[in-house]
């Protein structure tokens, strides 16, 4: 997918939820420092405005009061999405790809695995599922921490009338990959990035490609977890 970097260069970050089994199991990546947090579990409306305001400023530095608002209610409409899609950390990066602004946006969660004897078969059955689908393309790839699979498609999402000139409620394409990577006890750990602006296809892969591959696992007393060997 993409080189793959030394583990020395890699620096434990965004910690994942534990898995809620007898030996838990630790996730760590690295996100790009160009992606911003999105307060997707903030309760507090004063807080989560607070970080939102944060948000914006980092992501579009000097932009305007109605850029930045429509950026903040753009990440406050989809926390629901995203907590439905069973996300425990999301983030979203602005830029711009050969003048064109560009977004996309990374969330990561938990999910329980296929019902599988080990994690090759876990894989096995999760490429199986989504070959099912017949609206992607679906690979079985090798990580530093293990066997995953990937899938990359597209779907239809909306845009709330209230984000639009028209007041009507707006239907667009959005295209990602998902990387599903399962973990020993039963569960899976799942990456997703998605860009609605393909002008930034190349440069947001490229980035998710770095991010997955520094996905590390750890046993609860922090000694690391590599389940093709676990599994070896």
């Amino acid at each position: 997918m993409t080189s793959r970097p030394e583990l020395a260069e890699l620096i434990p970050t965004h910690p994942a939820p534990i898995a809620l089994h007898a030996d838990d199991v630790h996730v760590r990546w690295v996100m790009p420092e160009i992606f911003h947090d999105i307060p997707i579990h903030e309760t507090d409306d004063d807080e989560a405005v607070r970080l939102l305001g944060d948000l914006v400023e980092k992501a579009l530095p000097g932009a305007g009061d109605e850029a930045q608002t429509a950026l903040a209610v753009t990440c406050a409409l989809g926390v629901d999405d995203l907590l439905a899609a069973g996300a425990e950390y999301a983030g979203i990066c602005v830029t711009a790809v050969d003048g064109s602004p560009c977004t996309a946006t990374v969330f990561a969660g938990l999910l329980d695995s296929p019902d599988a004897a080990d994690v090759p078969g876990a894989v096995e059955a999760i490429a199986t599922e989504l070959r099912g689908l017949g609206d992607g393309e679906v690979s079985r790839i090798d990580l530093p921490c293990g066997p995953a699979v990937s899938y990359i498609g597209a779907r239809e999402d909306e845009l709330l009338g209230e984000l639009t000139a028209t007041g009507e409620d707006l239907t667009f394409p959005t295209w990602f990959i998902r990387v599903c990577v399962p973990l020993p006890h039963g569960t899976t750990f799942m990456m997703e990035m998605s860009t609605s602006t393909m002008a930034g296809w190349d440069v947001f892969s490229t980035m998710f490609g770095n991010t997955i591959s520094s996905i590390r696992l750890f046993h609860a007393d922090g000694s690391p977890l590599i389940t093709s060997l676990a599994e070896a």
